[in-house]
């Protein structure tokens, strides 16, 4: 068993190890083969709902932890944005997304593509290295929407609130028999299949550029979501089930017709985000209500991809990434009554004692921990450690560098600007040196944090997010920000900004460093690959 001390340590909750399986006789050793990928990213599941993670969770998640077994555990990897739309791209480009145009919440219904044309993404990438590259379930980052008189969608149609007076001839300048522009398929997938937002328009599922059916009709008021169009008879349910089996199909194809050549799914999961439906099979099967039962379903998916690996003997050499776009909004979850699908922030934590973003303060859209904390979960046999964690603060961007290291890509300085090379802590290197020199946290509301080593500072009051307002009182000479010392106090309860202004100025500077530069990882020189 690895053990590394001060980075990478032996993980002692799991114990499930990793089998071999034996490669078939037509393929080439797998020491000459690039890894094939799978990017898991769950949506809205908090540190505190794998069992792994978190002995006190009321959700059983037996996939997750036989992962956190077979690979490494990362015990303080963060998302880019404690919000949606912001950290897959942050995942797909390896940069920052306030570095774009959205400088806060996420992407509304209709909004054009937020990945600029010409930026380099994580599967363009590897598609250079001879990747088949798939995308499947929720993109939520834009797309040029077809209308009919080629204006972009107007937008009354965009912010349309619950129960607005609409009919479908609101929506006739739309013309979703047309191929819809610039989503997943131009930003470096070759395939792509989901539902674009599961609780946005248009309700239906999407297949590369076209939508399968038309929708005809404005889905009913008792469905939750905003107002829209969506194809006759669609349900919730079975979005989840239908995106899992795509995955598993993908898989049995890519070993049955393309085996010479390695693949990169990225599994987009539309769940447990709203709306909050578990399907009949997994409905009571957590103690934590419905979302806990929607979480045990995405730990169910997971089962089902990693068990087509497996029968398919593609598992020795896949690199399997586990983890989820921000923290929990800590809904309880009610499906049934009136389309609403969760009672108020917090609620599941009032109803069934179970807390999603446990041990950290906060949850979904804050700054604090519970924003952007995430669970991480990195399973490669033979490569990465088995039963091993590490402590080293990383971000979700940090994926980009990482696989251009593996594949042996030379990425250029305008391209993976905040992204750095986790390698040598997957492959269990034991670098005796922070790999990150900071890392910003980005909330709903556009507040921005920096943390280097055990000092995180916040840069305003306020929670920046959907949490009730911090218990601190702006007064005329008061702290006017907050600074914790996650050492010593992780649940960011001691507010030390009067107390160190040394620390306040070094990490204010730095972080008006990585602003002011476009860039956090160090620049790199011709011939440095990813480093």
């Amino acid at each position: 068993m690895h053990r590394n001390i001060g980075v990478c340590t032996a993980f002692a909750i799991v114990t499930a190890a990793a089998i071999p399986l034996p490669v078939a006789a037509a393929d080439p050793p797998a020491a000459s083969r690039l890894p094939n990928i799978v990017f898991f990213l769950a949506d809205d599941m908090g540190y505190g709902d794998p069992h792994c993670l978190n002995a006190k969770s009321k959700i059983p998640t037996p996939h997750m932890d036989q992962l956190a077994g077979q690979g490494m555990v990362f015990l303080d990897a963060h998302s880019p944005s404690a919000v949606c739309s912001p950290t897959r791209y942050g995942i797909l480009t390896g940069r920052y997304c306030w570095r774009s145009r959205l400088k806060q919440h996420v992407l509304i219904p209709w909004d054009p593509p937020l990945i600029e044309p010409d930026r380099l993404t994580m599967p363009a990438m590897l598609r250079q290295h001879g990747y088949v590259t798939a995308c499947i379930g929720k993109w939520h980052l834009g797309w040029d929407w077809p209308t009919r008189d080629g204006q972009p969608v107007p937008v009354k149609l965009k912010q349309v609130r619950p129960n607005s007076p609409l009919s479908m001839q609101d929506y006739e300048n739309l013309d979703l028999a047309r191929a819809i522009a610039n989503g997943p398929t131009t930003r470096g997938f070759d395939s792509y299949f989901g539902t674009d937002v599961p609780n946005y328009p248009p309700y239906c599922f999407i297949d590369n550029d076209r939508t399968i059916g038309i929708p005809t009709q404005l889905k009913p008021n008792n469905m939750f979501g905003n107002p829209g169009p969506m194809v006759p008879g669609w349900r919730l349910e079975p979005i989840l089930p239908t995106l899992t089996g795509r995955a598993v199909t993908f898989i049995d194809q890519h070993a049955a017709h393309h085996r010479d050549k390695p693949f990169f799914l990225y599994f987009a999961s539309t769940a447990p985000h709203t709306p909050i439906v578990p399907d009949d099979p997994f409905i009571g099967k957590s103690q934590a209500g419905p979302c806990g039962d929607f979480v045990y379903q995405v730990d169910w998916t997971i089962g089902q991809i990693l068990a087509a690996l497996e029968r398919n003997g593609l598992a020795d050499n896949t690199i399997v990434v586990v983890t989820s776009d921000n923290g929990s909004p800590a809904q309880a979850g009610d499906p049934f009554k009136n389309g609403k699908d969760f009672e108020s922030n917090g609620s599941v934590i009032r109803m069934y004692g179970h807390n999603p973003n446990a041990p950290w303060r906060g949850m979904k859209a804050d700054i604090w921990e519970g924003g952007h904390h995430m669970p991480l979960f990195v399973r490669w046999p033979g490569h990465v450690p088995a039963g091993s964690t590490c402590d080293q603060t990383v971000c979700l961007t940090d994926f980009m560098a990482t696989f251009a290291k593996l594949v042996d890509h030379r990425l250029p300085n305008d391209a993976a600007e905040d992204s750095y090379d986790l390698s040598p802590l997957l492959l269990g290197r034991s670098p005796d040196h922070a790999i990150r020199e900071a890392t910003v946290h980005h909330s709903w509301s556009g507040m921005f944090a920096i943390r280097q080593d055990k000092w995180k500072l916040i840069t305003a009051l306020g929670s920046g997010g959907w949490s009730p307002p911090a218990s601190l009182e702006p007064e005329p000479d008061g702290p006017k920000g907050q600074l914790y010392d996650m050492q010593a106090d992780p649940g960011e309860t001691k507010n030390l900004w009067l107390d160190r202004p040394d620390i306040v100025q070094r990490l204010t500077r730095l972080l008006e460093k990585y602003q002011r530069e476009g860039r956090s990882a160090p620049y790199r020189e011709p011939g440095d690959g990813a480093r």
